[in-house]
């Protein structure tokens, strides 16, 4: 009797230790109602029609205030958010979106082989209203989707005093058909 007790006792203490493997810990995002945050445009994958997006090289930074804020601790993957552009965007001298126009965009969980948790959050816009027209986009606050620690390009001093809130995405060939 004794002894059955003894191997009990000890089959208990082995398996009652913590077991340690990797943390389901992932990063959050928080994004407070009012908060100004710079999206970087990506290459839109399978667009069912060009539009005057496509014309913004990949990278383009595009400045939003949120109307709402976003908490992954509290929302949930694929959580709409919604804000307004800051700063007009323009390819060469044609603006392309207005400040004011407004964004929609979502919470994602996305797969990443980079990140040590093998996920990571994202916000990304998906669409944005300028002049009673969507378009579609995508644009994230990395510059890519395959690498969350890239950081942005910064703006020089020189040109921020040149065109304080102007936003170029260079001399870009516009259609015909793109007027403002």
């Amino acid at each position: 009797m004794h002894r059955s007790g003894l191997i009990l006792l000890c089959a208990v203490s082995v398996f009652a230790g913590t077991a340690r493997g990797q943390s389901a810990r992932i990063e959050p995002i928080h994004a407070p109602l009012g908060a100004v945050l710079t999206f970087h445009l990506q290459t839109r994958l399978n667009p069912a029609e060009p539009n005057e997006m496509d014309v913004l090289p990949r990278g383009t930074a595009i400045r939003v205030k949120m109307l709402n804020g976003v908490d992954s601790g509290v929302d949930r993957d694929g959580s709409v958010f919604h804000g307004v552009v800051v700063d007009s965007v323009s390819a060469g001298v044609t603006i392309i979106v207005h400040a004011g126009s407004e964004v929609r965009g979502i919470l994602v969980l996305l797969r990443s082989k980079n990140h040590p948790e093998g996920f990571r959050y994202e916000l990304v816009v998906t669409s944005v209203t300028d002049h009673a027209k969507t378009y579609d986009m995508t644009a994230s606050l990395n510059p890519s989707f395959s690498d969350g620690s890239a950081p942005s390009a910064p703006v020089s001093k020189e040109e921020e005093q040149r065109e304080p809130g102007a936003n170029r995405a260079g001399a870009a060939k516009l259609p015909a058909s793109l007027h403002n």
